[in-house]
This record gives structure tokens, C-alpha cells and sequence, in this order.
């Protein structure tokens, strides 16, 4: 399987940069898997899990609030607004993530904004129950 550079960057660190085989992007559009050779796009995302495969069979998981992807041919570049590596999420810090985030809905009067808050408490609970927190 060919490869392709792959660079996670949050504003505190660059979380991922290397060679890898395919990313799952949890794109607001849906989750959506990036090869070597994917035809050049830019997407946000939302809140979920990014998957990196730099091995057939051994994906490791990033928890991303938000950002975008950056998609050529040869690369994948995701600026996150926020991303956690799965060994280092505690239940804590998800529920903390929970809380700003009902924060964020309770806030707002704007529909939209509303959506986007409720959409990420929702994937916050879904990420919650998926490391069995």
C-alpha cells in the first residue's frame, strides 16, 4: 500500500507528523478515509475520532474538536482546534469537554450555533462511550 505525509497539528503541538496509510477524517460532511493519490480537497471537521493507520491494522486514535483538512495527492495536513491522543483522554477531561461545550449551547440564542453545540455534546457522549467512561 503506498504511503503519504500526514501532519496533525493542534495550537498547543504538532500531535502527528510522518508516512502513513490512511486517516479517517471526521469530516461534517461525514467520516471520510484518505488515501496516497486522494483528489485535492479542503473540509472541516467536527467533533470525533481521527484514525491513523501508519500500519495495516493498527489505526491509533485522536479525539478533534473542530478544524479542517488540508488534502493533496501526496499529503493530509488537519489544523485542529483541539485534539487529544486516546491514551491520554481521562473520563474527566471528556466531561469537562461536555460541560464547555453546554456551555457553548446554553450561551447562544443563534440556531446555528446552537446545532454546532449540540452536534458536539452529542459526539462528546458518543467518544465517552466508545472509551467505556
Amino acid at each position: 500500500m503506498a504511503t503519504f505525509t500526514f501532519e496533525l497539528v493542534s495550537p498547543e503541538r504538532v500531535l502527528f507528523s510522518g508516512e502513513v496509510d490512511a486517516v479517517v477524517l471526521p469530516a461534517t460532511e461525514g467520516d471520510m478515509t484518505v488515501l496516497a493519490g486522494h483528489s485535492p480537497l479542503m473540509t472541516t471537521l467536527k467533533t470525533g475520532f481521527l484514525v491513523v493507520t501508519s500500519t495495516p491494522g493498527n489505526g491509533r486514535r485522536v479525539l478533534v474538536r473542530g478544524g479542517f483538512a488540508d488534502v493533496n495527492q501526496n499529503s493530509l495536513t488537519v489544523l485542529a482546534e483541539r485534539a487529544l491522543p486516546e491514551e491520554e483522554i481521562t473520563q474527566d477531561i471528556l466531561d469537562q469537554e461536555i460541560l464547555t461545550a453546554e456551555m457553548h449551547y446554553d450561551a447562544t440564542n443563534e440556531p446555528a450555533a446552537k446545532h454546532v453545540a449540540e452536534a458536539a455534546i452529542a459526539q462528546l457522549r458518543e467518544a465517552k462511550a466508545a472509551l467505556n467512561f
